[in-house]
């Protein structure tokens, strides 16, 4: 017999992977938590039937929401991670010396709990003595915040269910009120390929520029996420991220990465031309 995950990606197009077996399955006050081995794709992590990661292609996204920040803000010691209970942007983060302190907020402990026991790529690093876990809303955390970070990455889930506050506008006037007057907000930005997705893109675009002067928008292809195309956003009070961009003190880390590199950081905010007049409209 086979097993199939199956993700609905719109009225017409589903996403399917062949399981090999189910290593866990939770019900938590929030959502429904599922781990599965598959063949190729390695070990996966889906939130109420939606894909969240793979072994095998989670790289990419965690390394362009940690490294495209952090080869722009000069001096980040303080950092919020929003979301990302998996563990993955924290994974990247202590990688880098200079960060002091990585404030961790997640909603569902049971979500960092099976991460860390049977997702150990991406969970591994959860225990670094410089992350502070804060099982909270990140709405809620957040809005007491004020001059705190020089970086918040937001991780968040899809806009509905326990995400849907994070891609609010007050959400994002928090955030801005949370950082440092150098500091900047990464957050994943769905996808701008199937309409469904890419109104929610749209949506999330508006009220991160009504609240951030300098609001840019860059792109990765993923291949288990809804179309592959997948947007991301950085937004700053300064630093303009290709402007700002110091090519040369990041090769000087030598630091190993399978994604990101200074060529592929400038190229990702060229973005395909119906990517860009779905921007425009917003602004």
């Amino acid at each position: 017999m086979e097993l199939w995950f199956t993700e609905k990606h719109t009225e017409n197009v589903n996403f399917s992977i062949k399981v090999d077996r189910q290593v866990y399955s939770g019900q938590s006050e929030f959502q429904r938590i599922d781990i599965f081995d598959s063949l190729e794709f390695g070990r996966f992590l889906t939130l109420d039937g939606y894909m969240m990661l793979t072994e095998k292609d989670e790289f990419i996204y965690h390394e362009m929401i940690v490294h495209v920040p952090m080869s722009v803000l000069p001096n980040v010691k303080k950092v919020l991670v929003i979301g990302g209970g998996d563990g993955g942007a924290v994974r990247e983060l202590v990688r880098y010396p200079e960060i002091e302190q990585i404030d961790l907020v997640e909603i569902d402990q049971q979500v960092i709990e099976a991460c860390k026991k049977y997702l150990r790529q991406t969970a591994g690093k959860l225990d670094d003595p410089r992350v502070t876990i804060h099982y909270a809303d990140g709405l809620k955390f957040v809005r007491s915040k004020k001059d705190e970070y020089d970086l918040i990455i937001v991780d968040s889930t899809d806009p509905f269910g326990p995400g849907e506050g994070l891609f609010t506008k007050e959400f994002y006037g928090n955030c801005y009120k949370a950082l440092t007057d150098t500091g900047a907000m990464v957050n994943q930005h769905e996808s701008p390929f199937y309409p469904v997705d890419a109104v929610a893109m749209q949506r999330a675009h508006k009220r991160i520029i009504d609240s951030f002067p300098i609001s840019r928008v860059y792109q990765a292809h993923i291949p288990t996420y809804p179309s592959g195309h997948w947007l991301f956003g950085f937004a700053s009070k300064k630093y303009h991220p290709v402007e700002d961009f110091n090519a040369a003190g990041w090769k000087v880390r030598g630091m190993k990465t399978k994604y990101y590199n200074d060529k592929i950081h400038v190229g990702a905010f060229a973005l395909p031309n119906y990517v860009k007049e779905l921007l425009e409209e917003m602004e």
